[in-house]
């Protein structure tokens, strides 16, 4: 857990870097030629940065080990994390709508050169490779951070071509276009955070992560389990916990059946990926 932990950091110091590079570059041209729709996808990028800040601290304290006020763990600090990042993508999406609104009333008129282009395109590749990237290794370290963190930045991709588009638009006389991109951007902001604030409230609000049909077939096809009832399964995608009644023969020896209960906890953890903790209770069959 300690290794994961660890590459999980890795990631997002690695990921933060390139976040703070593309940020400032889109910031401090759009600055430069007036441009309010490059401003917007510049700070869009900066809270990136400032996303993978909250994700290093929220994964700092996630990694901490049970103890004896969180016999759970801390996992969901990870997920609290997560929320956080919705929260700020929110917050910045209605200060780019207040800029847009602003941009309306002035009729401010954007500087557009060869170069603007070139800053966005740049700084799409970029992006594209930091999506592919820390998305691939959220799902391979089941890494809600990272996922969450992934689909911020793909919406970067997605704004950013539309600021492309916009200035398309300012160069062929439709500079009305700037704060319409921006509106849209602020939009796709806000759009992110409540995704995201949807897929922690699953943590968090604990939703069952496995089907209780597929639980008992395993369950089922162990030797001396009669019957599996009363189910749950509730925590984050790399930290199930599973909670389980079992059936037994009314006869069978208190040892026999601890052991049985054992087989049934390990079974359980090979079969279904993400299953940390597996907690049986013995019950007597009918006779």
């Amino acid at each position: 857990m300690d290794i994961r932990f660890g590459k999980v950091r890795t990631i997002l110091f690695t990921i933060l870097l390139l976040n703070l590079a593309v940020a400032l570059t889109k910031i401090t041209y759009g600055l430069l030629s007036n441009t309010i729709s490059m401003q917007a996808d510049g700070y869009h990028s900066l809270f990136d940065g400032v996303s993978n800040i909250i994700g290093i601290i929220g994964i700092q304290v996630a990694s901490r080990p049970p103890d004896k006020d969180h016999p759970y763990g801390h996992r969901k600090y990870e997920t609290m994390a997560s929320i956080a990042i919705a929260i700020l993508l929110m917050f910045v999406g209605f200060e780019i709508l207040q800029s847009s609104i602003d941009r309306f009333m002035t009729g401010v008129q954007p500087n557009i050169t060869s170069m603007s282009f070139i800053v966005m395109v740049a700084t799409i590749c970029i992006n594209f490779f930091v999506t592919t990237y820390e998305r691939k290794k959220g799902m391979e370290l089941n890494s809600e951070i990272l996922v969450a963190d992934a689909m911020h930045t793909k919406s970067d991709i997605y704004v950013s071509l539309s600021v492309i588009l916009g200035l398309v638009a300012i160069e062929m006389g439709f500079p009305i276009i700037d704060p319409l991109i921006a509106v849209i951007i602020a939009i796709v902001i806000v759009r992110a955070g409540i995704l995201i604030m949807q897929q922690s409230s699953h943590t968090l609000c604990d939703l069952a992560r496995l089907d209780e049909d597929a639980i008992c077939c395993v369950v089922g096809s162990i030797e001396g389990v009669i019957e599996c009832h009363k189910i749950r399964t509730r925590g984050g995608v790399d930290d199930i916990h599973i909670d389980l009644h079992i059936k037994v023969r009314p006869d069978m020896r208190t040892d026999k059946a601890h052991v049985l209960a054992h087989d049934v906890e390990e079974r359980l953890i090979e079969h279904f990926a993400g299953v940390s903790d597996v907690v049986v209770h013995i019950e007597p069959a009918d006779r």
